[in-house]
């Protein structure tokens, strides 16, 4: 199978960093109340890796250091780490818009009951997972009962003014496939979203991410345990679109882990792809990196990428094309 470096040479591609960190992507840490089967993170109830008020200092020295536009703060649960709320609060004081990568049920977790007001408060975007409108394919991805308080916490943000115009308060949805298929059209998709939701809950929202899901981690356990991880990488490989290279969200953004590595994504943290390299002895962190080292350093790859580059892409903002 020709790699992912190959594949953009014979397209006459390259994977090359913008020169301004636009989004400042934090994986505060892996603790999050729900294990669910396509997480690439390995998230769940059990983990303890959680980023430290010290860490979280470094991660406010960096946005005075080198000016990012957005902060996007992601997990396992990003509200249950406890220096949450600082690093939306030290943000926003910069003016930096602030996303919440949010599971909704975390609502209903002991201590997060003042959650949806804090983020409101502090206009944060929340992006919310909602891998279906079907009761029975979120609870088979997610959890029993994961669908019933997903649609309670939207409701919640909805009567606080998430999702609805003229609030400032912005609301979208994360899409992921329940099996091993590509996402479906975006645009087409958050129309039937939006419709259903109305209809059935009167829910409203502002727009939808559609993800494809990464085979690395959980669900390329999940993968290789339905003996379908060669077919599913196949799809992905013979999907590839050229169109999709220019907006990779690894040109733009800097991902962050919870102990301050550097990493080109999310999901090359959770291989440990390191910016500047894979040893123990790379120095680089949130809180000696400078802008030109992070021009200097390329943009590691592997076979995961052509889960991004695949149909018409997918980032973290979802479709890309």
């Amino acid at each position: 199978m020709v790699s992912f470096r190959q594949t953009l040479k014979k397209s006459n591609l390259a994977l090359t960093r913008k020169p301004q960190i636009e989004i400042l992507q934090i994986n505060v840490g892996k603790l999050c109340n729900l294990a669910c089967s396509h997480c690439h993170v390995e998230a769940g109830p059990k983990r303890t890796e959680n980023m430290t008020r010290e860490t979280a200092e470094a991660v406010v020295r960096f946005m005075d250091r080198i000016p990012v536009q957005k902060l996007d703060l992601t997990g396992g649960a990003p509200e249950m780490n406890p220096h949450f709320e600082y690093l939306v609060q030290e943000a926003r004081k910069r003016n930096i818009h602030v996303m919440d990568r949010c599971n909704l049920t975390v609502f209903y977790v002991e201590g997060q009951d003042k959650t949806p007001e804090f983020l409101a408060e502090n206009q944060v975007e929340v992006i919310a997972s909602m891998p279906c409108y079907s009761r029975e394919n979120v609870d088979k991805q997610r959890g029993k009962g994961v669908f019933g308080e997903s649609i309670d916490g939207l409701i919640k943000l909805n009567e606080l003014g998430y999702g609805k115009e003229g609030t400032g308060l912005t609301l979208n949805l994360v899409y992921n496939p329940v099996g091993t298929f590509l996402p479906p059209d975006q645009v087409e998709l958050e129309k039937d979203y939006k419709v259903r939701f109305k209809e059935d809950f009167g829910i409203v929202f502002n727009h939808l991410y559609a993800i494809t899901n990464m085979p690395i981690k959980r669900f390329e356990t999940y993968l290789k345990n339905e003996n379908e991880y060669e077919s599913y990488m196949e799809l992905l490989v013979n999907s590839f679109n050229p169109a999709t290279v220019d907006d990779l969200m690894c040109r733009n953004t800097l991902s962050v882990s919870y102990d301050g590595r550097l990493y080109d994504c999310d999901f090359n943290q959770m291989l440990d792809m390191r910016l500047g390299g894979d040893t123990p002895k790379n120095p680089l962190n949130i809180d000696n990196i400078t802008q030109e080292e992070l021009l200097t350093h390329p943009i590691h790859t592997g076979w995961h990428c052509f889960g991004c580059t695949a149909g018409s892409g997918s980032s973290c903002g979802g479709q890309v094309e």
